[in-house]
């Protein structure tokens, strides 16, 4: 993947993530977290769609509430920041993935919306 198609992911998957994020927040009037009423056993399908969309903000405001409280390094923190990174990345990929199928604009691939 090129420099340019890996910043575009990265940007869909950050975008996405910010929408998903603002509305969740917006709807439950909570800061965005890895807790109820977002993350719920009782919701496992709902909190995997919440956690698979908004997850890498998640887990960046876990991580800073414990650094500021002291419960977390900063090694600690770099590294969930970098995973935050890697999660929107993958998250654009599947996105895009997502829209260049039902769209058909993939050269070779039909349409999903097509069939």
């Amino acid at each position: 993947m090129s420099l340019l198609a890996t910043t575009f992911a990265f940007l869909t998957g950050l975008t996405a993530c910010g929408l998903a994020s603002t509305v969740m927040e917006l709807t439950c009037g909570r800061r965005l977290a890895f807790i109820k009423p977002y993350v719920s056993p009782d919701h496992v399908l709902r909190s995997l769609a919440a956690t698979a969309l908004a997850g890498p903000f998640m887990l960046l405001n876990d991580a800073l509430t414990a650094w500021r409280e002291r419960r977390l390094s900063l090694f600690g923190l770099l590294s969930c920041m970098g995973t935050a990174m890697l999660w929107v990345l993958a998250l654009g990929v599947l996105v895009l993935a997502a829209l260049f199928a039902v769209t058909g604009m993939l050269p070779g691939v039909d349409s999903i919306a097509a069939r």
